[in-house]
Order: C-alpha cells, then structure tokens, then sequence
C-alpha cells in the first residue's frame, strides 16, 4: 500500500485585502513546501477573505504548523486552524432507535471512506447496542425523561470529555441537546433531520406531508447550536416525490437523503473542509 506523504492543511479568515494569496504562498514555497490544493473565496459584502490550503512541508510538521499559526495571526491578521493529514480523530455518536444513520456512519469509518474512529456511542436506549457491539464500540445507555435531563446530560458530557471525542454526530438522537450540554461539550457536534422545518415539525413528519402533497423532501445536516435546528448549515439533500409515492417511499428517501447528507458532512468537518461565519458556513470541496 503506498503510503502518502504528511500533509499540512490550514483554514484561513479575515478581513479582504490585496496581496493575501501571494503571501501564503510566497511563505510556503520559501520554505520548500509543496502545495496540493489551494482554494479561495471572498465575501463581498462582509469583506471577509477565505483561504482553505494543503501542503507537503519541507520540515519538521510540527515546527512547520508553528510557525504559520504565528505567521497567519501576526502579518495576516487572520484566524487559522491547522491538522495534519495523520491525525485520525475521534468522534462521539449519539443515537436512539433508528438505525439507517448509525449502521452508515459504522460501515464508512471502518472502511476509512471518513478517516475518523468512533470511540464511544450514546443512547437513550438500549436498542442499537447489539449494532454497536457487533463492532466492537462501547455502548453507554442513558434514558433521558423531563426529570432527570440535567443528569444525563452530565454523564454524557462526562463520558465524551473521557473519550477524547472531537466530534460528536447525533445520527438521530431524538432528544433536544440543552444550552447547557452545548455550551460544555468540548467538541462541536453536527445533527441531521427531515428538511420539512419549519414546516411538519414535530412526530409523524412524513404523514404529514405526503397529507399536503408535497412534491420535494429533504434533509439537513448542521451545526447544533442553542437555537434549536437553526446552527450553521453543512449539506442539504432533496429528492422529488411524486402522486404515486406512499408514505412508506417517503419515508425511504428520507432515510436515504439523510444518510447521505450526515456521511458528507461528518467528512467535510474531518478533512478540514468547513468554515463557520454569521450562522453560515464556506465549504471547500
């Protein structure tokens, strides 16, 4: 198997000015970096500069990431965050009953199509430990009721603090995270749901719409944020539906649009992908 060479990949934001790509550039080749990818965008109306790049350095990785940090904060008066091509993080999963997510999510980090590893799964039920121990993944049962939210979510947080999680993805945990699990998580954490919102919020979603005849379904993944389904936006996936669909095939597409959205954003934010501005998002492909 050929093994790639280390790679440093670094996101980039601040205020638009000349001379910004020159200089990134400029820096990397003058220290014998080689660069694989470099992408860009300007916001014109926020004035706002953004840089995605991917590079082989010369030196030591480490020194290298370094350096730049001080080199992007300093002479660019930007925010940069830096990985490396190695590093293979670890992600915290959440779920509940359903199973077309998380029975994803398994199969594509074991087969590295994400280069991530799942170290631990939460639930608020007992039903997918028998998925999660099948691949050999700790499984942490926390019912969730009214009464004893605070706590669970305490044990949670305690449990993904331990892990050393640096995701955490609810591959349809149907329960609301609070403000106060959100503010304390030490990683960010994505959701997916039904793409009907506002519309047919709340159960039976898809009853509901294929009731009103809806010609398009869909599904979100985002950022979750304390203002419940409205964090930065990562992927969106439609399909069209027609008279002939019944509430079963609506279900199905769903299903499927909402693997699919999950899969590529969870993949997004590991390879670096993602910035975050306003509630909005720049996504480098």
């Amino acid at each position: 198997m050929e093994l790639k060479e280390e790679r440093i990949v670094a996101l980039l934001h601040g205020k638009d000015r000349a001379g910004i790509v020159a200089r990134v550039s400029g820096w990397i080749y003058a220290r014998g970096g080689n660069i694989l990818h470099a992408d860009q965008h300007r916001d014109r109306q926020e004035g706002i500069f953004f840089q995605r790049l991917e590079w082989i350095p010369a030196g030591d990785v480490s020194e290298e990431m370094r350096l730049f940090a001080e080199f992007a904060e300093k002479d660019l008066e930007m925010q940069a965050t830096l990985s490396r091509s190695s590093h293979r993080p670890k992600i915290a999963v959440m779920v509940s009953k359903f199973e077309h997510c998380f029975g994803d999510m398994l199969l594509r980090c074991r087969s590295g199509e994400i280069n991530c590893d799942i170290s631990l799964v939460i639930s608020n039920h007992e039903d997918l430990r028998g998925l999660s121990e099948m691949f050999g993944l700790p499984y942490h049962c926390i019912p969730v009721s009214k009464e004893n939210k605070p706590e669970a979510e305490a044990k949670e947080l305690d449990l993904i603090g331990k892990s050393g999680a640096e995701l955490v993805v609810m591959a349809r945990y149907m329960q609301i995270l609070s403000p106060y699990f959100l503010d304390n998580c030490p990683a960010p954490v994505i959701n997916i749901h039904h793409s009907f919102l506002p519309a047919f919020a709340g159960a039976n979603p898809y009853n509901r719409a294929y009731e009103r005849g809806v010609k398009l379904i869909g599904a979100t993944a985002h950022y979750a944020t304390k203002d419940l389904d409205e964090g930065p936006i990562i992927v969106q996936k439609v399909a069209t539906v027609s008279h002939r669909d019944n509430v079963d095939d609506l279900k199905r597409k769903g299903r499927e649009l909402e693997r699919e959205s999950l899969a590529q954003a969870v993949r997004l934010h590991i390879e670096s992908r993602i910035l975050t501005y306003k509630n909005k998002t720049v996504i480098f492909d």
